[in-house]
């Protein structure tokens, strides 16, 4: 019997040992830093098509610390099932000109009205950001659904990595060149692999 109460009591341990390490983990993903695959061309050329991994600190934008400049991740508010990835450009009161060039003369945002030329002028309201990917020809950001709330902001990013790591490159390019077929993508790959940013 006594065995069983020693066996019981180590496994009341090691599960609450496990526990803790889970909750830590949580609050760690949480409420510090948190890994993220951003991926697409909204954010060319800062960000890869095929994907970064983007450290992502919670901390500053709850103290509100983000700036212009800043690149952080926001819930989208056209889809709230998703994050997207963009830069800061103006804080509230801050006044924002763009250009949408996809519309030409016409300014294609939801609150503002338009200047010659496609320009649009917009005052930032309060507890709101202007957010913008880098590639505005392949960005849905602020110059079409406008000023984002603070409250959406996720986290703000401090650190950036290319998703395909060098050693996985060079392990396929090997493979590829003892089996006699390296393709161009191969031949992109090398180059991306003598380049890490």
């Amino acid at each position: 019997m006594r065995q069983w109460i020693f066996v019981a009591k180590e496994a009341l341990n090691q599960i609450s040992t496990v526990a803790r390490f889970l909750c830590l983990l949580h609050v760690t993903d949480k409420y510090l830093c948190s890994p993220t695959l951003a991926y697409g061309p909204s954010m060319l050329p800062t960000l890869n098509l095929t994907g970064d991994v983007i450290l992502s600190e919670q901390v500053s934008y709850r103290l509100g610390r983000v700036g212009p400049g800043d690149i952080v991740l926001v819930r989208s508010p056209t889809d709230p099932l998703k994050i997207v990835t963009k830069r800061i450009l103006g804080l509230e009161g801050d006044r924002v000109t763009f250009y949408d060039p996809l519309s030409g003369d016409i300014c294609r945002t939801v609150v503002t009205g338009c200047l010659n030329g496609g320009l649009g002028h917009k005052t930032v309201p309060k507890g709101h950001v202007w957010i913008q990917g880098d590639n505005i020809y392949a960005s849905n950001d602020s110059r079409y659904f406008g000023p984002v709330p603070h409250g959406l902001i996720q986290g703000k990013a401090f650190f950036r990595r290319p998703k395909l790591l060098r050693v996985d490159l060079k392990i396929r390019n090997i493979l590829n060149s003892r089996c006699g077929h390296l393709t161009a993508l191969d031949d992109w790959d090398l180059e991306l692999d003598d380049n890490p940013n």
